[in-house]
C-alpha cells in the first residue's frame, strides 16, 4: 500500500509551471509528484493513465480544470485544484517558486494535512 498520496502537476505544455512544480517537489517525502501539459505538444502529455494515478490534481488556471473535465468527463476524476498561477513565469522563476511552493503546501495540509 501507497502511504504517500500522488499527485498531479498540469498546465498547458509541461515546460515551465508544471514543470516547475515537480522539479520543486520531486524530493518531498511527503509526496510522490508528476507533472504533465494538455497540448499536444507537450513532451509528457495528460493521459487517462495520469489521471488513474493521481489522488489530486493541480491546475494553473480555471480553463484547464475545465478542460480536463470535459475531456474526461466519462472518468471518476479525482480532486481538480487550481492554483491560479498566470502563464508569464520562466521554468525555475524565483517568483514562481514562491507561488508554487505557498500555494501547493497550503492546499496539501488542507486536503490530506500534511
Amino acid at each position: 500500500m501507497n502511504l504517500k498520496p500522488n499527485v498531479l502537476v498540469v498546465c498547458g505544455r509541461n515546460k515551465r509551471r508544471s514543470r516547475t512544480a515537480e522539479y520543486v517537489f520531486k524530493n518531498d517525502n511527503r509526496f510522490n509528484i508528476r507533472s504533465v501539459g494538455l497540448s499536444p505538444k507537450s513532451e509528457r502529455q495528460l493521459r487517462e493513465k495520469d489521471l488513474a494515478w493521481a489522488e489530486l490534481i493541480f491546475v494553473m488556471e480555471n480553463r484547464q480544470k475545465n478542460r480536463i473535465r470535459r475531456t474526461y468527463r466519462n472518468l471518476d476524476l479525482p480532486r481538480i485544484e487550481t492554483l491560479h498561477i498566470e502563464d508569464k513565469y520562466e521554468y525555475l522563476n524565483e517568483e514562481l517558486i514562491s507561488l508554487l511552493t505557498e500555494r501547493i503546501n497550503s492546499t496539501l495540509n488542507t486536503f490530506f494535512n500534511i
